[in-house]
């Protein structure tokens, strides 16, 4: 079932190789501190923006609507990443690993490339928010060595994975659930103005919004979920974990928005602007540092699956490189529309796997070096990837006009407020899975069992 098959050479800490099988040290708390931490960040109160307004020629959401928005988008969206965890802890295998038993090994080579070209552009990012909010802080200090700094901290903390979990459980964990708890009171005693004109017109935008990012994380869910001592605890940590922490954060950006509209274009400014602000946006600024951990590490672990001999640690410090290089020198604003272009590729992906590792292979993968190829499971994939593109082209040059027109030769221009692209393509992704599965050869589903 795994292809990490070998002896468990670092028991307190995560292999170095794809050959050497993975220590099981984590358990519900860890899981959770973990997922609760990634799910608490200073780019989710930006975000509540767009939750609250999600498209210019439509009228914005109530407050309730916009409220409940986050509600079911982050449901959704985090129980998708909580059932994309377990593969991890039944097979033992990284999230790229594991889709060697969705494609074949030569198949998982594309999402693999994909994966890691996002891992290591979210990472610059991470690093960019950390460098942007410590700059607010300490203006004296250079934007740039806070990057550095930050760039630097966070590939230190991708050497030692494992043990940087069980610290965010021991002792990150509460100094950051003491700073939320004070920035919700110090807000909420602005008193909370609903926006004028308020509607529930756009309110499946509003959900795509939200949904979004919880499912982000599934590429990386498994890299984690490998280290659980039980499939319960990876699934569980991360649906209450990353689901509690952003649904607060989501609400804390839309409260903060309609208590202080400065805080719509300068969320971090007006969180400082609160009593004693500083050291609350400090503790959060800081913990931001795991976001761009997760990335440098899921990048090593992505690119093990290419090559399963080589050293985590040397792959983590050459990303780390080359992330704060990214932000240092990239205009982020742009590439970010890249990123998001290659996170639409995942939505469709990871509801065939999770459609094929539950409902048709009973949670049986072959995720070893000869996995056979699958190549039926690619086309609920392509066709879940058409489906959002049509529905949300976004903004890259050329290929958003390319799907802008697509748009329009099927008269979905504009696409109806009420489709949803990242639900739309989910759905259709995994109804195509099962209407596929019959065309399959049975052969392949048989080896996988018998590998097992």
């Amino acid at each position: 079932m795994s292809s990490t098959t070998g002896r468990v050479a670092h028991a307190d800490e995560a292999p170095f190789t794809l050959e050497e099988a993975p220590p099981r040290p984590l358990g519900l708390y860890d899981q959770a501190a973990l997922w609760g931490n990634l799910g608490i960040t200073l780019t989710i109160p930006v975000a509540a923006a767009f939750v609250l307004r999600p498209s210019e020629g439509l009228p914005p959401l109530t407050l309730g609507a916009a409220v409940t928005a986050v509600l079911v988008g982050t449901v959704l969206g985090t129980v998708v990443l909580a059932l994309s965890a377990v593969p991890g802890t039944d097979t033992g295998a990284p999230a790229m690993v594991l889709l060697r038993g969705l494609l074949g090994r030569r198949g998982s080579f594309l999402p693999t490339v994909l994966n890691i070209a996002q891992c290591v552009g979210w990472a610059a990012v991470e690093v960019l928010v950390i460098a942007d909010g410590s700059a607010k802080l300490v203006p004296s200090v250079p934007h740039s060595v806070w990057a550095v700094g930050a760039g630097a901290l966070a590939t230190a903390l991708a050497l030692w994975p494992l043990g940087f979990v069980r610290t965010l459980r021991r002792y990150a964990v509460w100094l950051v659930i003491a700073s939320s708890i004070y920035l919700f009171v110090e807000v909420l005693r602005h008193g909370l103005t609903p926006p004028e004109g308020g509607s529930w017109r756009p309110f499946w935008l509003s959900v795509d919004v939200v949904v979004a990012l919880p499912i982000s994380w599934a590429p990386l869910a498994a890299d984690y979920s490998r280290h659980s001592r039980r499939a319960r605890d990876a699934f569980g940590g991360a649906l209450g974990g990353f689901g509690l922490a952003a649904i607060a954060y989501f609400l804390l950006g839309l409260f903060a928005i309609v208590a202080m509209p400065q805080s719509s274009s300068d969320p971090i400014g007006a969180l400082l602007a609160v009593p004693a602000g500083a050291l609350a946006v400090a503790i959060l600024v800081l913990d931001e540092i795991d976001e761009a951990f997760a990335n440098l590490y899921s990048t090593a672990l992505s690119a093990q699956n290419l090559k399963p001999t080589l050293d985590r640690r040397v792959v983590a410090l050459l990303v780390g490189l080359v992330a704060t290089a990214l932000a240092l020198l990239t205009d982020m604003t742009q590439y970010e529309n890249f990123l998001l272009l290659i996170g639409s590729v995942f939505v469709p992906l990871f509801a065939v796997l999770l459609v094929d590792y539950f409902l048709l292979r009973g949670r049986v993968f072959d995720v070893g070096p000869l996995a056979p190829p699958r190549p039926v499971m690619a086309l609920p994939w392509l066709l879940g990837f058409v489906v959002y593109q049509l529905l949300n082209p976004g903004t890259v040059p050329g290929w958003s006009t390319l799907w802008t027109r697509g748009q329009a030769l099927l008269h979905l221009s504009p696409p109806p407020p009420w489709l949803s692209a990242s639900l739309t393509s989910f759905v259709v992704a995994a109804l195509v899975t099962l209407a596929v599965a019959p065309l399959e050869h049975p052969r392949v589903g048989r080896a996988g069992r018998e590998r097992s």
